[in-house]
């Protein structure tokens, strides 16, 4: 199950760092502009006592009362805003890179998750997200073997 985890931990990484790569390809030749809005860096892991999913998304400047959580399958919703700077008049940049705006960001996770028991916490600009795992059966099931010969051959077959 760990592999499984790693797999779709990945997934996002890969993601946003295939945005960075061609964000700053197209970025350089003028064919993008400034999106509104941000994704919020996000760590996914797993712990076993109890068996859980734990999300943890950096929201550093971000009101709680401005944050929203929704789960939905094995997928958990993160929406939000961002305030920018309510002076901006008269400002000059030299450089501006702290980005601001409404986001909403969809997290895969690796297992089924008893949504009714999610606990969120929010302290220091990091949102903490505790996802129970679901209790899945077993897929294999044992058959016990009987001794001697079958009574009746399983329907659709006959014996010769």
């Amino acid at each position: 199950m760990a592999r499984e985890h790693d797999l779709f931990a990945n997934f996002e990484r890969m993601r946003r760092e295939m945005d960075e790569l061609f964000g700053d390809v197209f970025g350089n030749v003028g064919l993008t502009s400034r999106r509104s809005g941000f994704s919020p860096a996000v760590d996914v892991f797993y712990a076993d006592d109890p068996p859980r999913a734990i999300v943890h998304a950096e929201l550093a400047g971000i009101d709680s009362g401005d944050l929203g959580l929704e789960i939905q399958g094995r997928e958990l919703t993160l929406t939000g805003h961002r305030r920018g700077a309510s002076d901006a008049e008269g400002r000059v940049y030299q450089q501006l890179e702290i980005e601001h705006g409404p986001f909403r960001r969809t997290i895969a996770l690796g297992a089924e998750v008893v949504a009714e028991r999610a606990r969120a916490t929010y302290q220091d600009g990091i949102l903490r997200v505790e996802l129970p795992l679901a209790d899945v059966e077993s897929r294999t099931r044992s058959v016990p073997i009987q001794r001697g010969r079958a009574t009746a051959p399983p329907p659709g077959i006959t014996e010769s």
